[in-house]
C-alpha cells in the first residue's frame, strides 16, 4: 500500500507542479478532490474546503503574478501523505517581487489531494537575525 501511494503522490506532485507553471487552472484543480480540505495552522481563519476556492485562489494568484514559477525543492511520501517543500517566485503587476517558501503536507485519497496543512509564507529578507526575530515574537525590546 505505501509504495502505491508513493507512486501516486509523485505523479500527482509532478502534475501539480507542471499545471502551476503552465498556468493551467483546470489541470491544477483536477489534482484536488471535490471535498478537499485546506488547513493553515499559523492562520486558522484562512482554512477552506472545496475546489471552488482552489480555483479562485489560483486565478487571483495568476492575475497578480503573471510570471509565477513554482519549484518543488523536496518531497517525501509516508503512507497516504506527501510532504512537499516549495519556492514560488515572480513579479507582481506593481513591479514588486513575489517570493514565497514553505511546506505543504498533502493527504491523498483516490488519486487526488484530499487535504493539506499549508505552511507556505512570503519570504521576509528584512526581518533581521535570529535574536531580532525572537525579540519580535516575544515582544521583547532588548
Amino acid at each position: 500500500m505505501g509504495e502505491r501511494h508513493g507512486e501516486t503522490a509523485r505523479v500527482l506532485v509532478d502534475r501539480l507542479t507542471a499545471a502551476v507553471n503552465a498556468r493551467d487552472v483546470d489541470a491544477l484543480v483536477s489534482c484536488f478532490a471535490p471535498d478537499y480540505r485546506n488547513e493553515t495552522p499559523a492562520h486558522p481563519g484562512r482554512g477552506f474546503r472545496g475546489t471552488a476556492q482552489v480555483r479562485r485562489n489560483w486565478e487571483r494568484i495568476y492575475a497578480a503574478v503573471p510570471d509565477l514559477t513554482a519549484r518543488l525543492l523536496r518531497s517525501a511520501v509516508s503512507d497516504d501523505e506527501v510532504w512537499t517543500e516549495w519556492e514560488h517566485t515572480g513579479t507582481r503587476h506593481d513591479g514588486a517581487p513575489h517570493h514565497m517558501r514553505g511546506v505543504v503536507i498533502f493527504g491523498l485519497a483516490a488519486g487526488r489531494f484530499s487535504r493539506a496543512r499549508f505552511y507556505l509564507e512570503p519570504v521576509d529578507d528584512a526581518a533581521g537575525d535570529a535574536d531580532a526575530a525572537l525579540a519580535t515574537i516575544l515582544g521583547a525590546t532588548s
